[in-house]
């Protein structure tokens, strides 16, 4: 599968990816990727990106190109750690990006900082192909750490069948479904 950026300085270069049949990541789809950007658009130009659980890092590159000053990727696999460099570099985003091994769930203190737009694709499913349920803890860990700027965008992709209630400081203010897929986004919501 060929994934590309979609818009900006890097527009139609190709990303490296892991081969089709390698399923342990599940690169976003270019139509959700695109819509996605449209929404937040506006905020993407000289913003603090977060790309959590990056894959190999298709979001926030997607980020860099369309003028984002900064990139930071979270990601624990050392295979999609080692893709991200490969991309980065190969697009010349190496000096805009931060790229960071850690267990979103369990290391989120060494992304402690401040940011202006959050996404996380969390994976489905394990190696096992056993469902995994990994977006509501992240975002916990998001309010928890307090790493959102007081205007900030937090974007959640996730399993439609993913059960994820209200969580404190966090308020949903549009959903996007794409087949198996949903888009949350969520500002922030202090009371």
């Amino acid at each position: 599968m060929s994934l590309k950026v979609i818009a900006g300085t890097a527009k139609g270069r190709l990303l490296k990816t892991l081969p089709q049949e390698d399923l342990s990541i599940r690169p976003m789809l270019g139509r959700m990727k695109k819509s996605i950007f449209d929404i937040v658009q506006s905020k993407v130009p000289d913003s603090k990106f977060l790309d959590l659980f990056a894959g190999v890092g298709s979001v926030g590159i997607e980020a860099l190109s369309r003028g984002a000053k900064k990139v930071v990727f979270a990601e624990l696999s050392n295979v999609s750690l080692s893709l991200i460099k490969h991309n980065v570099n190969t697009l010349g985003f190496a000096d805009r990006a931060r790229i960071v091994k850690c267990d979103v769930i369990k290391d989120f203190d060494v992304l402690q900082d401040k940011y202006d737009i959050v996404f996380m694709g969390a994976p489905y499913k394990d190696g096992d192909k056993r469902a995994l349920v990994l977006t509501y803890p992240a975002l916990k860990n998001v309010v928890r750490y307090d790493i959102l700027k007081d205007n900030s965008i937090l974007i959640a992709q996730k399993h439609i069948k993913e059960s994820v209630g209200e969580v404190a400081g966090l308020e949903c203010i549009r959903v996007e479904k794409y087949g198996y897929t949903v888009i949350s986004f969520y500002k922030t919501n202090k009371k």
